[in-house]
């Protein structure tokens, strides 16, 4: 399963990155153009192992369903949320952090699978990784942006 990588320079914490990373505040404001929203599950607060949220957001004038549960995490080192309902054959965001003193690196690596064979390949190829790839770099910045905000306080 190929997959997306982004690496950003956080001027924050490590602990405060880990944990800002699993709001789901936060996550709704950065995927503000998809006017994404929790719908069910765990819909607000920080999200710990073993929890998931149903998100409800639009993609190419189509309203999309998408179930995430945290199926890993270890304390401010890593966590992985991963699709248990949704559009895709299958979705996996890995959000990795190391410290660098009073900074943190975020490497987020999105790896998914569509559905329909030749089709869903072709899609993927054509369409979905460029606009996924923009997603995940416009959540990304948004979440540094929020993050850093949050350390000056």
């Amino acid at each position: 399963m190929p997959s997306i990588k982004t690496e950003t320079l956080i001027n924050a914490n490590i602990k405060l990155c880990f944990d800002l990373a699993r709001d789901v505040a936060i996550h709704e404001q950065s995927l503000d153009r998809a006017s994404l929203r929790a719908v069910s599950g765990k819909t607000s607060g920080i999200l710990e192992l073993g929890e998931w949220v149903s998100w409800e957001e639009e993609h190419f004038g189509f309203l999309q369903h998408l179930t995430l549960k945290i199926s890993e995490l270890e304390a401010h080192n890593y966590f992985v949320e991963e699709m248990v309902e949704g559009i895709f054959e299958s979705f996996r965001n890995e959000f990795h952090f190391k410290a660098y003193g009073e900074k943190t690196l975020l490497v987020n690596v999105l790896s998914f699978e569509l559905p329909y064979g030749f089709l869903g390949k072709m899609t993927k190829k054509v369409i979905m990784r460029n606009y996924a790839k923009s997603l995940l770099k416009s959540r990304v910045e948004y979440l540094k942006s929020a993050i850093e905000d949050s350390a000056k306080k």
